[in-house]
């Protein structure tokens, strides 16, 4: 039940005490004792049935002297008039002085309009004005329910940088002020972000400048989208799994914002259709750039498209705009909710699943890099190779812990016992007897994952292809943690240390750095004219391919941006190819182009490549080149 739904319940239990006349003002006077008036948050709560006709009746003037569009006079409408225009009742020309004609128009406005779809007011208004709404509409359409409200929204008031405004203090400002300040999507888009419950709103002025920096910001990152588009540097495919990701993330916040919006809970609708919907736009721009990819045209411009659709009931000027520079025809007021699909679920415990192992993997590399013990610490070496170990499912025991917890938390509505309820559970288990020691702990780990992730964490095996995931976003992993090899390996094989068994579990995948294998460092230079790239020293280890170097290169260089197309030569002579004079004309002509899968070894110092069958040595010089890739 709703706090305002309780608000009236609980006024109506105490309305008997409430006041009910006043001796001055405007209103209506009892009917018994003309000297009173109804008290006013009390009377004329019904006025919102006027509304569906006033524009008949009035055509300027408010006070009955000029006669409106349905020809009829003030003094014309008559109780009994009003009875058939409101409560349907049937026409009597004796009591009604107007033709049956020009009130059936009346009438039908009235039931076109009415009832009140939503009715919008503050808290303070529940205990008196509120719930005389819904009795004066109980009591005049007693035998109509359809024509009582069938909605109340109240909001609390609103304070100013945390205070309380006010014109003593000089803590207000006025809305032009506010406007000129702030702007006008700009204070729309703070006082949605204030709040719209019961409990008072706070625009602060701090929130209001950075609300207008992100706007500023995400108009400049749209234009200089449109710039790559028209210069051809987004991506024309949209199949990788980061693309998938974020086209099923767009899915799901959009239909979130617009269940929001249908409740009129508009901070909701902003932090889903704004602040969230820019947050993937940013784990997606991540993604891509971990991968040296662009991202794609396509996917760039949905998300462009549809963030001005769900922004604009709350930045219309700013939607506006966006919408005429991309060229679209109309105006955004006029443009449909985006249609979505389906969400895939799967793909999203999918997109936690990479995001939270990166994550961890990152941490543990942090941890890798930084031991506590500094004799140590003087001997770590940065890891250029690790192992992921993942599992399917859990053990034996570990499954019957689980089945343990997941029965618990559906018989307790979602909630799990304390842990000496569950200790208890677990003696009973035959089964569970020569693993004391180490259930509580396991159930520790399982409890922290549920108040995290929900039932889901309670599940004994993996609902998604794990390995698939890691395999299809393992570019981005190994840019991520500067890693030249990555091996994934599942829990079940045969040789796989028992503590790395024990503690890898599904959907948390554990990482293993591997000690550096020995290398030889050999010189790549770029021999391109009029090229701002210089010598790369590279260290080579036994079984490198040349796309396991090219990525080297880019770790390495930061001249070698993600747009470069990069490729390895060898030197046809390998003692002297790097002493001979370069041509302009032609400056591989002293070398051999290598392929992805041509293949590096060591014997000793000594550094070949195996290409097409044959070895040849390289000396210490390679030669690579770097450039954006022809259309």
């Amino acid at each position: 039940m709703s706090r305002t739904r309780r608000g009236l319940a609980s006024t109506v239990d105490w309305l008997h005490e409430y006041a009910l006349s006043r001796s001055y003002g405007l209103g209506t006077k009892i009917p018994w004792d003309p000297k009173y008036l109804i008290e006013s948050l009390s009377d004329s709560t019904i006025y919102n049935a006027y509304y569906t006709v006033s524009h008949l009746l009035h055509q300027g003037a408010l006070d009955g002297s000029v006669v409106g569009p349905a020809g009829i006079k003030a003094e014309q409408m008559t109780e009994a008039v009003w009875d058939y225009v409101f409560r349907g009742n049937a026409y009597d020309s004796k009591t009604m002085p107007v033709e049956e004609e020009k009130l059936k128009k009346l009438r039908k406005e009235f039931t076109y309009w009415y009832p009140i779809d939503m009715r919008a007011s503050g808290k303070d208004l529940i205990g008196n004005h509120l719930t005389y709404l819904l009795f004066n509409h109980a009591t005049i359409w007693k035998n109509d329910p359809s024509r009582w409200p069938k909605g109340i929204r109240t909001n609390g008031h609103l304070l100013l940088n945390n205070e309380k405004m006010s014109k003593s203090t000089g803590n207000f400002m006025t809305l032009s002020e506010a406007i000129d300040t702030f702007s006008a999507d700009g204070m729309r888009l703070s006082l949605a972000d204030a709040g719209d419950g019961l409990e008072d709103a706070n625009f602060v002025y701090a929130m209001a400048d950075a609300a207008i920096l992100r706007l500023f910001n995400m108009i400049e990152w749209i234009k200089e989208m449109i710039e790559q588009r028209d210069n051809g540097l987004l991506r024309k495919d949209a199949s990788k799994f980061a693309d998938r990701v974020f086209a099923n993330e767009m899915n799901s916040l959009i239909q979130a914002t617009e269940k929001h919006y249908q409740a009129t809970n508009f901070k909701e609708a902003l932090k889903t259709g704004f602040f969230e919907y820019q947050a993937i736009r940013d784990i997606y721009r991540e993604f891509c750039s971990g991968i040296d990819e662009p991202m794609s045209e396509s996917l760039v411009f949905r998300f462009i498209e549809t963030q001005m659709i769900i922004l604009s009931p709350i930045c219309p000027h700013i939607g506006e705009y966006v919408w005429q520079l991309l060229k679209k025809d109309g105006l955004i007021v006029n443009a449909t909710w985006p249609t979505t699909e389906s969400v895939d679920e799967k793909l999203a415990i999918g997109s936690r699943f990479i995001t939270d192992a990166v994550t961890e993997f990152r941490a543990r590399l942090k941890t890798y890099l930084q031991p506590k013990k500094k004799a140590v610490k003087e001997g770590v070496q940065v890891p250029t190779e690790a192992v992921i170990y993942v599992a399917k499912e859990y053990p034996l025991w570990q499954k019957t812990i689980l089945d343990i917890l997941e029965n618990q938390a559906k018989t307790n509505n979602g909630v799990l016992p304390d842990n000496k309820a569950i200790s208890q559970l677990i003696g009973k288990e035959e089964s569970l007897k020569k693993f004391a020691k180490k259930a509580m702990p396991f159930v520790q780990m399982i409890k922290e994952r549920f108040e995290q992730k929900g039932v889901s964490a309670l599940a004994s095996s993996s609902p998604i292809d794990q390995t698939g995931i890691l395999n299809e976003n393992i570019d981005f992993i190994m840019n991520a943690l500067d890693l030249d090899r990555l091996q994934i390996r599942h829990t079940d094989e045969q040789g796989i240390d028992a503590n790395i068994v024990e503690t890898t579990v599904p959907l948390a995948p554990v990482l293993s750095f591997l000690p550096s294998r020995p290398s030889v460092e050999i010189v790549a230079r770029n021999v391109q004219i009029c090229n701002g790239m210089f010598d790369v020293p590279v260290p080579i280890v036994d079984g490198d391919t040349v796309a396991m170097i090219v990525r080297k290169l880019r770790r390495i260089s930061k001249a070698i941006k993600p747009k470069f197309e990069v490729n390895l030569w060898r030197y046809n002579d390998a003692t002297w190819g790097d002493r001979k004079l370069i041509s302009c004309l032609s400056p591989f002509s002293e070398n051999t182009k290598l392929t992805d899968q041509d293949v590096f070894h060591l014997d000793g110092n000594v550094v070949t490549v195996t290409a097409s069958a044959e070895k040849h040595e390289l000396g210490k010089t390679i030669v690579y080149s770097a450039m954006v890739p022809e259309n």
